[in-house]
């Protein structure tokens, strides 16, 4: 497994002709099991676009300092710490002269400033401009201030001139952020009473204690076959992302999912509905629980030992029998029951009122709604349009990336859980 599994990467991308090779830069590195958070700086944009690093990545990418929505939430403060590396490709003698100067006029300059994590530049410029003095003295001054280099490569410059000043090629790049990872903590230290006020506000979520589900469940058939849905766990991963960044401890109980652990947390793999009703019984006591899974509903009463083979007759059948209703199950406890139950209910067709019955039904304390139909594109997309549940009450959400669902949501906990004690 490499090192890169589990990790998130802050992936910075200045302007010049060598951003295309970011896009590579991404596929390598999700390639190894790390997830990959994008900013372009507006001259990038001039050469790669935000719906390209967008696909490639799978997660929303930054371009404004000033963004409304994220900067409710220091997002730029937020980019720039919950990284385990940020790395800066291509890095141009802008922004390098930019950083070793601690200037900060834009997103990626100010979340470079505002960073606690070791920074990994790849450079790529001009031949004259990597040999010009004032490049020579930035680089040294960074160096110094502990960030990392790779390259610049000898080669022929887009220009038509040859010389140093080629950005390393992907491969190398993974190479040096393994490298640095491998070596051990990757935070900057501050000194001693620097950083925290005594008086400070706490985060929303510290000293509590979440459990979240996340993906399908896959229930088996034979060795080689099973029911499933078309969960991607994007959402649920999100959600147990944004409470860690909260300050909670966070339990993460996943289904079987192509997307990596999530930083911060302590991730339980499981792949029945039954194993994930275990996981989530042993993670109590909680503060929260937030049943986010696509849980699958029944399971085959008896699967087969070996590979049900096709006879030429009619098809077998499966006798299929209810799973457990780990939503139900954790609500309806007593003395572990969590404080705060919420619940997903994923529909197709009379989405509100499915979801109060569900609310009703189960006995959760809120239900996070949202159409899974083919039109809408949640299962496995990067976005969602939710609408919560409660108790005489529905609000309604519009159409957001499903980090920004998972940070209103896990706000919306912490206040909820602040009413119960009031």
């Amino acid at each position: 497994m490499s090192i890169l599994s589990g990790k998130r990467i802050l992936l910075v991308i200045a302007g010049g002709i060598a951003a295309y090779k970011s896009l590579d830069l991404i596929r390598r590195l999700r390639e190894r099991g790390a997830s990959v958070h994008a900013v372009l700086t507006p001259a990038a944009q001039h050469f790669v676009t935000p719906l390209s690093v967008a696909s490639l990545s799978g997660e929303k990418v930054h371009t404004e300092l000033f963004s409304l929505t994220d900067e409710a939430e220091m997002g730029h403060i937020e980019l720039s710490r919950d990284a385990d590396l940020v790395v800066v490709a291509p890095a141009t003698a802008d922004l390098l002269a930019k950083l070793a100067n601690g200037l900060a006029d834009d997103l990626a300059s100010t979340l470079l400033l505002a960073t606690d994590k070791k920074v990994l530049a790849a450079p790529a410029m001009n031949l004259r401009m990597w040999l010009h003095p004032a490049t020579r003295r930035n680089i040294s001054r960074l160096r110094e201030d502990g960030v990392e280099f790779t390259g610049p490569e000898e080669g022929e410059m887009a220009c038509g001139e040859f010389g140093p000043g080629r950005m390393s090629e992907p491969l190398a790049i993974v190479a040096a952020a393994e490298k640095i990872l491998a070596a051990g903590d990757t935070a900057i230290p501050l000194p001693p009473g620097v950083g925290v006020r005594p008086n400070a506000k706490k985060s929303a979520l510290a000293g509590k204690r979440v459990i979240v589900t996340s993906g399908p469940t896959h229930e088996p058939i034979d060795p080689v076959r099973y029911i499933a849905n078309r969960s991607s766990g994007k959402q649920g991963h999100a959600i147990a992302a944004a409470a860690a960044r909260a300050g909670a401890e966070v339990i993460l109980v996943s289904g079987p999912v192509n997307i990596p652990d999530v930083s911060g947390a302590k991730t339980v793999h499981v792949e029945t509905a039954r194993e994930m009703l275990d996981a989530v019984r042993a993670a109590l006591p909680a503060d929260i629980f937030i049943s986010t899974a696509a849980v699958a509903d029944w399971r085959v009463d008896h699967a087969a030992e070996d590979k049900v083979k096709k006879s030429g007759d009619a098809p077998p059948s499966l006798k299929l029998v209810e799973n457990p209703d780990i939503l139900a199950t954790v609500s309806q406890l007593d003395a572990r029951r969590p404080k705060l139950v919420v619940g997903f209910a994923a529909e197709t067709t009379d989405l509100i009122a499915h979801a109060q019955q569900k609310l009703a039904r189960k006995k959760c304390d809120l239900i996070v709604a949202n159409d899974v139909s083919a039109a809408s594109g949640v299962m496995g997309g990067a976005q969602n349009t939710v609408h919560i549940v409660e108790a005489g009450k529905v609000t309604d959400w519009p159409r957001l990336a499903k980090e920004e669902v998972a940070q209103r949501l896990v706000a919306l906990c912490a206040e909820r859980l602040a009413e119960r004690k009031s």
